[in-house]
């Protein structure tokens, strides 16, 4: 993290390099400076240059000819927003320094004053510029991890998923997105969110598989005071908490049918009910749901409403299983690598040899993009070099990838047309077998001679092939 840095501004020198000495100890970097004009050029100066936007705290006179200190803390407000001013004033002047701090000032110093008494307002502003830097540091990491950027794929499947996406973010609609298990939902619905004008709101995520059904209406809604034995005190619900935000339904499809019509009633009044209060209560809420659910099936076979359906699914996101875009399998590859290259101590991987990779582009992956992720975290453990190698990978990708390579010698025609050639064969390889010899040949097929027959002429297999044919 970049040092802290201090600008002390008084016309006295001797002020100022008092000011100085006393922070000297602070592990923070301090200018100074006796012209109050000077001083308002080097916060705009350092407000466009210094990486962390300007000054962290300036410390400053009050009474100063040109410029004084409230005229200086106006300037720098307008260039430095950020930065901490504290006041240095004279025991008669302590009520304009009161009125400073109701207009924006951080803190006042007395004159004369002691060592400690410049020390402790500048450590407590020096830990509120700590925890601003930190939070912008946690909220740009967020942003960057649920940017459209941290979702891997540039294959033409993703590129109308993204397209999808960025429509999705631009509007007010709900979403729901549907795909296997692994393919990354959830990640979608946070890059959705984080990409909205809700950005700045809560992100509520739901697991409905996860909570028992007994418990799942009040998690949802909340209840009132003295709804049920135990409800000593009021409880504020998920989809309160979600208000003017995201409520994110994981697994909407393991939503009982009761809570149903009542999630139905959100979305088209924006209206609900805690559990035990009869005064309905008002949420604003953009709701992203996802399932790996047949949701068309559950609506046929009544788990599922059909208007919650259509209410939900306004903009549709269809993820795509791995095997589907395999050609995004390397770039994924190389996003985990980097990713856990922290975990893999003492080892220096940086990518996979093309054997490898071919192996992982061989398997199917039922698991989808977290299998593929627990594969190369599972083989940079095992890597004896820079490179992984085959034998490095879990043993089931190899296996299942030989799997893949005979299933594509299989050239793909309908099962009824598949089913026809493969009897055919299997007959015309008795009959070469028994030289011809329908009684031997129904004997290998462990079929009646009659039968065999009977499917020789359906199958339209010319017997004069056979020589010695009985």
């Amino acid at each position: 993290m970049d040092r802290f840095r201090v600008l002390v501004v008084d016309d006295e020198p001797t002020v100022c390099e008092a000011v100085k000495a006393i922070l000297a100890g602070e592990d923070i970097d301090v200018a100074e400076t006796t012209s109050s004009v000077e001083a308002v050029r080097m916060i705009a100066d350092a407000a466009r240059t210094l990486p962390t936007g300007g000054y962290d705290i300036v410390i400053t006179d009050m009474r100063m000819p040109d410029v004084d200190g409230m005229s200086l803390y106006e300037a720098g407000r307008e260039s430095s927003p950020d930065t901490a001013f504290i006041i240095i004033t004279a025991y008669g002047t302590v009520q304009s320094a009161v009125d400073a701090i109701k207009r924006g000032v951080y803190d006042y110093i007395l004159k004369p004053f002691t060592p400690d008494e410049v020390r402790i307002p500048v450590r407590r502003a020096l830990e509120k510029m700590r925890l601003r830097r930190e939070n912008l540091k946690l909220r740009s990491q967020i942003e960057t991890r649920y940017s459209f950027k941290s979702i891997i794929g540039n294959s033409p499947p993703m590129r109308d998923v993204f397209r999808i996406m960025r429509h999705a973010s631009a509007s007010e609609s709900n979403v729901l997105v549907t795909g296997e298990s692994g393919t990354g939902k959830e990640l979608v619905a946070r890059a959705v969110h984080s990409n909205s004008v809700r950005a700045k709101r809560p992100f509520v995520a739901v697991n409905c598989g996860a909570i028992p059904e007994g418990l799942m209406e009040s998690e949802l809604f909340g209840y009132a005071r003295g709804a049920f034995t135990g409800a000593a005190s009021d409880k504020i619900g998920l989809i309160e908490k979600a208000d003017k935000g995201t409520l994110f339904l994981d697994e909407v499809g393991e939503l009982p049918v009761t809570l149903q019509v009542k999630l139905l009633r959100v979305l088209q009044d924006g209206e609900f009910l805690r559990v035990g209060d009869a005064n309905p209560r008002r949420v604003n809420v953009c709701v992203i749901s996802a399932t790996n659910r047949d949701i068309k099936r559950a609506i046929a076979e009544k788990t599922f409403r059909e208007d919650l359906y259509y209410r939900l699914n306004v903009i549709p996101i269809e993820l795509p299983p791995l095997r589907d875009r395999k050609e995004d399998i390397p770039l994924l590859a190389s996003h985990f690598i980097e990713k856990h290259s922290a975990k893999a101590v003492g080892r220096n991987v940086t990518g996979l040899s093309k054997e490898a990779l071919q192996a992982l582009v061989n398997y199917h992956f039922p698991g989808n993009v977290r299998e593929l992720e627990n594969a190369v975290e599972y083989a940079m453990a095992f890597a004896s070099g820079s490179m992984i190698q085959p034998d490095e990978l879990p043993r089931y990708i190899i296996d299942g990838g030989k799997l893949g390579d005979e299933a594509r010698s299989i050239p793909i025609m309908p099962l009824r047309d598949a089913k026809v050639k493969f009897e055919k064969g299997l007959i015309m390889a008795a009959l070469i077998e028994s030289g011809g010899n329908v009684s031997e040949a129904a004997r290998l097929l462990n079929v009646h001679r009659q039968n065999l027959q009977q499917k020789i002429r359906l199958l339209g297999i010319d017997m004069q092939t056979f020589p010695n044919a009985s």
